[in-house]
């Protein structure tokens, strides 16, 4: 199954109730089951915000999760808290993307990035709400590694699987469509 080049790419809030999770399979076992069984607790105890990708607004083609975060200022390379200007606190406030997942049916189909994108303007709009410093993810693997560090995402040295993008970095990505 593809998109037709017709069909329109909405994003929502996940909604149990209304779309199809039994359909949704991805390549990792765990994001699958996820989204088919615990996306909608976590959403019902507000322990992540869950976001979907609906052509149609049933099929599920991608989610992907934020909520707030902290991170461990000492964990952040000393360049990057004075490119940024960063205070020097213990913790910074972040937004975490605690999952982020495609259909298999829309391989090669750039969702993956789709899903990233919208995640990054959901996170950057937030914080003028709710401050955050950055977007925060751990990669399940180097193919995930490699997928955010394509997109600006720099490893925490002490956590290798851990990376985070700037807002200030998201707000330039952003900035000529203002």
């Amino acid at each position: 199954m593809s998109v037709e080049p017709a069909a329109k790419f909405v994003f929502e809030a996940f909604d149990k109730k209304k779309h199809d999770r039994a359909a949704f399979a991805c390549e990792d076992e765990a994001l699958t089951t996820y989204i088919k069984q615990q996306a909608g607790q976590d959403v019902k105890r507000s322990v992540a915000a869950v976001f979907v990708l609906a052509p149609n607004g049933k099929t599920i083609v991608g989610y992907y999760t934020l909520s707030q975060y902290a991170v461990d200022a000492g964990t952040m390379p000393e360049e990057t808290m004075q490119r940024l200007r960063l205070p020097k606190y213990k913790e910074l406030p972040a937004t975490l993307l605690g999952r982020l997942a495609r259909s298999l049916t829309f391989k090669g189909q750039h969702v993956g990035e789709l899903l990233l994108m919208h995640a990054a303007k959901q996170a950057l709009s937030q914080s003028k709400i709710i401050a955050s410093t950055a977007i925060v993810t751990d990669a399940k693997d180097e193919k995930a590694k490699n997928f955010y560090k394509k997109y600006g995402f720099i490893e925490l040295p002490d956590h290798p699987s851990r990376l985070f993008l700037p807002m200030k970095t998201i707000e330039q990505m952003f900035a000529a469509d203002r």
